[in-house]
């Protein structure tokens, strides 16, 4: 089965070398695939100019020029071994200085969005190149599956790829495997094989901006028991590939027409899909685990992929956290209470907070190690920061509910209410402010509702607290990964100081 290129639009791999870093436009261009997006009762193709979708694909669009504006040429991208420069989402640092600069540009790249793309192509591109720094571990499983991975990296790397993924099988009943559920062929897993490749029926959870991408990559993250190795699979394939449905959740940009009263939900609102594989053929030069249990498992954590996916993810939520305390800050001037002692007590807890995320990036980055020659995360310092901010989240975003009181919700119905004169006269009246005109406090409100209140909101409170997994996961990976052994040595270093003997013996010698 030959694999469509999405980026052929425009003649893009024509290009010369200095021109290979792709545009919005090109991006755009590439979503136009008849992809098959059931939303509202309806199938549609184009997300481009659908009203659920269109504003993201702007402002995704906008991530793609930032890469390609010549201004931001060192900042974004970075020379590979054939002389062509990538984006940096796909670059694989051998150096610590390398993954330094390296985050600097996902840092720019996420400050667009103020951190609320959370799938953005930063973080799948993370994990494929976890993978292929972890080569020699699917060359140990098989050298064929390995080949597959090496070339689908290179692959993307050089159309620079967004790709979304699918790694949750459908919830249904919890309390058994994948192959114990009533209808066997819920998860996506294999009917059949032949020499050209697999055929995967199924549904898998949540294509994250997947509307966007221009492809996904299927596998499984949950532990898989024996008797589920028709699930255990890992492959990547268009978000055009037929039989392949994503079946979108409610869109909260349709739900904002103005960006006035929404400015994030309106446009940044990436979306969630399940995945419905109708016999989907994937071929063999796509799949990088077949029917193995304990590779799926492998792929992640014998691998750099899951640090360095999930490292991406702390860079990008300390940039979203940054955003949340400017609003703080915000809200204080525009109440006109920056000076109260207690306010700036709070201010400064959400300082510490803040700047407590941003050095255990840091952290990350000191105390990371060489692995097959590439410099990688910190793995405790990345698990200890994931547990700690699933419970930091939702602390931030009371403590800005607590700061704003009432002005969150005492705001004009729309921005249709400054069409009116005579109500526009009134909202000059009431909405008051000793730091901003009536105009700028509603609109900075607007804003800090659709950042901490909004339904758009909600559904980010949810994800930081569960896209990492569950608390008693991201616990569990921080247990597994800290050094124990140091911590026991000090036990025992102090225990062995002394003795009950010689206790009793000075006590003998005394009596």
């Amino acid at each position: 089965m030959a694999i469509a290129d999405p980026l052929l639009t425009g003649g893009r791999l024509n290009k010369g070398r200095d021109e290979m870093i792709k545009t919005g436009e090109q991006h755009v261009a590439s979503l136009r695939d008849k992809r098959a997006i059931v939303i509202d009762g309806c199938r549609i193709e184009d997300p481009t100019s659908h009203p659920a979708f269109e504003r993201l694909v702007h402002s995704v669009g906008s991530l793609y020029d930032f890469v390609a504006d010549p201004g931001n040429r060192e900042l974004m991208t970075y020379p590979t071994k054939s002389g062509d420069r990538a984006n940096r989402i796909w670059q694989l640092p051998h150096t610590a200085g390398d993954l330094v600069e390296r985050r600097r540009g996902l840092e720019a790249w996420g400050a667009l969005h103020g951190g609320f793309l959370g799938r953005a192509p930063d973080h799948v591109a993370s994990c494929i190149a976890g993978m292929y720094m972890g080569l020699d571990v699917f060359q140990a499983y098989d050298p064929a599956r390995a080949g597959a991975l090496a070339d689908y990296y290179t692959f993307a790397r050089d159309r620079d790829l967004y790709l979304t993924y699918v790694i949750i099988n459908p919830q249904a009943d919890r309390s058994k495997p994948a192959a114990q559920q009533k209808d066997a062929f819920l998860t996506a897993g294999v009917v059949d094989q032949d020499a050209s490749g697999i055929t995967v029926r199924g549904a898998k959870m949540l294509a994250t901006g997947g509307v966007v991408a221009n492809e996904v990559f299927v596998t499984c993250i949950q532990p898989l028991q024996p008797g589920d190795e028709p699930y255990a699979l890992s492959f990547a394939i268009p978000m055009n590939t037929r039989g392949l449905t994503l079946l979108s959740r409610k869109s909260y940009e349709a739900a904002s027409p103005s960006v006035f009263d929404n400015p994030l939900g309106s446009r940044f609102d990436e979306n969630d899909a399940v995945l419905y594989f109708d016999d989907v053929k994937v071929p063999w030069d796509r799949i990088f685990v077949f029917k193995n249990l304990e590779m799926c498992q492998k792929q992640f954590h014998a691998t750099p992929a899951h640090v360095y996916q999930n490292y991406q993810a702390m860079i990008r939520l300390s940039v979203k956290v940054r955003f949340l305390l400017g609003i703080a800050k915000r809200i204080a001037e525009v109440n006109g209470v920056i000076g109260f002692p207690q306010v700036r007590e709070t201010l400064g807890q959400l300082a510490a907070e803040g700047g407590m995320i941003d050095a255990m990036v840091a952290a990350m980055e000191a105390k990371g190690t060489l692995y097959n020659g590439y410099f990688i995360p910190d793995r405790h310092t990345l698990y200890a920061a994931q547990a700690l901010t699933q419970q930091l989240y939702p602390k931030i975003i009371n403590t800005l509910r607590d700061l704003a009181g009432g002005g969150l919700i005492m705001l004009p119905s729309s921005v249709k209410d400054f069409a009116n004169p005579e109500i526009a006269e009134l909202i000059e009246r009431t909405q008051q402010s000793p730091a901003a005109s009536a105009t700028e406090r509603v609109k900075f409100f607007k804003l800090a509702w659709d950042a901490v209140g909004s339904e758009f909101a909600s559904r980010h409170l949810q994800y930081e607290m569960f896209y990492a997994g569950a608390t008693f996961v991201t616990k569990g990976h921080s247990f597994r990964t800290y050094d124990w052994s140091a911590a026991s040595a000090l036990v025992d270093g102090i225990l062995g100081g002394y003795a009950l003997a010689d206790e009793v013996g000075k006590q003998q010698a005394a009596a």
